[in-house]
């Protein structure tokens, strides 16, 4: 088989060969694991890949061969950015919720990709099948290897280059906003974000609307500026080059299994499995008096927190009896009776059990495991966090951790502990996630902190 090697063929060949190799794997490890990102991502690396391969084999001398490599390189389809928009999204959909399953609806966005694949396959049919193949007729353009059909893609390849752009701009933005509402989702649900929160996809959104607008940029310039040569394009495809390989670092290092499952969808709200009654937000709703009683007959047979109310200033105040371990204090006071008393008894019930039982020392504590600890459900909890506390859960637990770390951080007994060791003895499951959490709500760092605390 023909392939000529030179500074232009050979530059490609790399992210090719990186853009198969890397294809295969990520469809492997898909099967493997049933992983349905894994084999999303592995056809938007193909895509790039194959388009690239136009280019690269072009420059290899298929075009120039003059024989059935020639032919092939008209009538293949190398460049379908029809299909590149809908692959991302659906690559982000699958990754965030383990859910997620491709059916006839999700086909309709492909419908426009899927037709100009069938134009190709009409034009391979006519040219080559029925009027070279069948009836023996010459081809009668480029040196006998391209038929009437495939001059005429040409025009057509231009107005779905031009709908591409669009394609792609459209589903990066449409992922970009999803993504958003994801952050907030596994702040909402999750207490350790720190493998699910995909920093990476937002890069990689933003790479692939860096190498959409350098071919827009090539394609405005070889339109309204001057007609390009090969060489002069051949620079569009050294960046599809390099987004190929972008585009295979993030595949490998993406986790192929997560600690906790991911069930993101949009409007996504903390209604999960629940009956109608509960999905609305409220449960079957108790006697004031029950809930009190119950309070007060806890409150009076252990060391906790206890609550008070302040009849002058109508606020919650939070006082604690002598107790054989000091136990951080609730770093937000409970909402009044005043403001939502049903809500204001299920704050104190949850600021109870936080102090007691403290499930944050749990690293991957979830809303709906804290909503079963409390004997509630997570539509309840999430609108007790959200609305009592004014704040997301990941931010409510973690207000926890950073209390227990600098309690610990201030006691004698854990001087001879490493910042890592109180950082994984304070609930939290990396130092990287430490460090982010303490910054984000202290400031500083731990170890600047730790030197505050011990000065």
């Amino acid at each position: 088989m023909t392939f000529t090697f030179s500074a232009y063929s050979g530059l490609l060949l790399p992210f090719f060969l990186q853009g198969v190799v890397v294809s295969v794997v990520l469809l492997t490890r898909g099967r493997r694991h049933g992983t349905a990102s894994d084999g999303w991502l592995a056809l938007l690396l193909l895509l790039h890949t194959v388009r690239l391969a136009q280019w690269m084999l072009g420059f290899g001398g298929w075009y120039d061969a003059h024989n059935a490599l020639s032919t092939f390189m008209f009538y293949f389809p190398f460049g379908n950015s029809l299909a590149i928009g809908p692959t991302l999204y659906f690559y982000f959909r699958s990754l965030t919720n383990q859910e997620f399953r491709f059916g006839r609806r999700e086909m309709l966005h492909f419908l426009p990709a899927l037709l100009y694949l069938g134009w190709r396959a009409v034009a391979f049919g006519v040219d080559v099948g029925w009027t070279h193949g069948v009836r023996g007729i010459p081809f009668p353009y480029h040196f006998g290897t391209k038929g009437l059909l495939a001059a005429m893609q040409e025009g057509v390849s231009f107005w779905v280059e031009a709908l591409g752009y669009v394609s792609v701009a459209w589903y990066a933005w449409l992922t970009l906003r999803e993504y958003q509402q994801y952050r907030r989702y596994i702040n909402d649900y999750f207490s350790d974000t720190e493998q699910i929160r995909f920093i990476w996809l937002r890069n990689l959104l933003v790479a692939m609307l860096l190498g959409v607008s350098v071919t827009f940029l090539f394609s405005v310039v070889n339109v309204s500026v001057m007609q390009l040569n090969y060489y002069q394009a051949w620079y569009e495809f050294l960046a599809t080059g390099i987004l190929i390989y972008f585009l295979s670092i993030a595949g490998l290092l993406t986790h192929d299994r997560l600690a906790a499952p991911l069930h993101f969808r949009l409007a996504t709200v903390a209604t999960e499995s629940l009956p109608a009654h509960v999905s609305s937000g409220l449960l079957p709703r108790q006697q004031p008096e029950t809930l009190l009683a119950s309070e007060q007959a806890i409150s009076a047979t252990s060391s906790r927190p206890l609550v008070a109310h302040d009849a002058e200033h109508a606020s919650v105040v939070l006082f604690a009896e002598p107790a054989t371990e000091v136990l951080p204090a609730a770093p937000i006071a409970p909402p009044n009776e005043a403001t939502d008393p049903e809500l204001a008894r299920w704050a104190v019930r949850l600021t109870d059990l936080m102090a007691t039982d403290q499930p944050y020392l749990a690293p991957n504590l979830t809303l709906p495991e804290l909503a079963t600890r409390l004997g509630t459900n997570t539509s309840v909890l999430s609108r007790v966090i959200n609305t009592g506390f004014n704040q997301n859960f990941n931010d409510y637990v973690n207000e926890y951790r950073v209390c227990e770390a600098e309690r610990r951080l201030r006691d004698p007994r854990f001087q001879h502990y490493t910042l890592l060791a109180v950082a994984l003895e304070s609930g939290f499951n990396s130092k990287s996630t430490f460090n982010r959490v303490f910054k984000k709500l202290r400031g500083s760092t731990p170890s600047e902190v730790a030197a505050g605390l011990n000065s």
